[in-house]
């Protein structure tokens, strides 16, 4: 599935570029950057976690100062939630989740090739969360019910408003973003649990 998406927006990316290469902002990016992930929520005791981006994307002109971006990135999010062993000693459980982002984003261009501002949609799928087999039949803090496994089906599709800031020159340009859930990603589980995800990304872009 993954393949075929990149396979998909590399077609996208040339046909675009074909079509509009006269122009300077039609451009193929590369990204690679970090992210900081966390779980909003009131029903359990949660940390952000440092995990990674990287990704594909074409920006092209769309009207005047406005650029359009089409993008697919590959993250991997970190986050703990704080637990109790078998002994009742207080530990903080690592959860992982490794996700295909797609994203469609209006720029507006302040300085063009050196500073602008996005925001837009950002369509995130993922399978479950992983944790550490044993760190499994950990007890969730305040859920004397509720086991570190019990957490990790969540929803598979989250849907993200992204707002950003680009700055740099022509081929070399940082990138730091913010996103949030908009939909509960414990939807599936049971208990009423709810919790929005929150996301920072700092990524490095290499247009070409």
């Amino acid at each position: 599935m993954n393949k075929n998406l990149i396979i998909l927006l590399l077609l996208a990316t040339t046909i675009g570029s074909a079509q509009h290469g006269y122009r300077d902002s039609n451009m193929i990016g590369i990204t690679l950057g970090l992210n900081q992930f966390n779980v909003n929520t009131s029903d359990f005791e949660t940390k952000p976690g440092d995990g990674w981006n990287v990704g594909l994307s074409m920006r092209g002109n769309a009207f005047n100062d406005w650029d359009a971006i089409y993008g697919l990135q590959f993250s991997e999010y970190n986050f703990t939630v704080a637990t109790l062993s078998q002994f009742l000693n207080e530990r903080e459980t690592n959860y992982k989740l490794s996700c295909a982002n797609i994203t469609f984003q209006l720029s507006y261009k302040f300085i063009e090739n050196h500073l602008s501002v996005e925001f837009g949609p950002m369509v995130q799928v993922n399978g479950k969360l992983a944790l550490d087999e044993t760190d499994e039949d950990y007890i969730v803090k305040g859920n004397p019910g509720v086991l570190a496994k019990d957490l990790t089906d969540i929803s598979n599709v989250t849907i993200y408003p992204v707002v950003g800031l680009t700055a740099g020159v022509r081929n070399v340009r940082l990138n730091v973003t913010y996103q949030y859930g908009i939909n509960n990603m414990f939807g599936k589980i049971d208990g009423d649990f709810k919790g929005n995800a929150s996301v920072v990304n700092g990524n490095i872009i290499f247009y070409f």
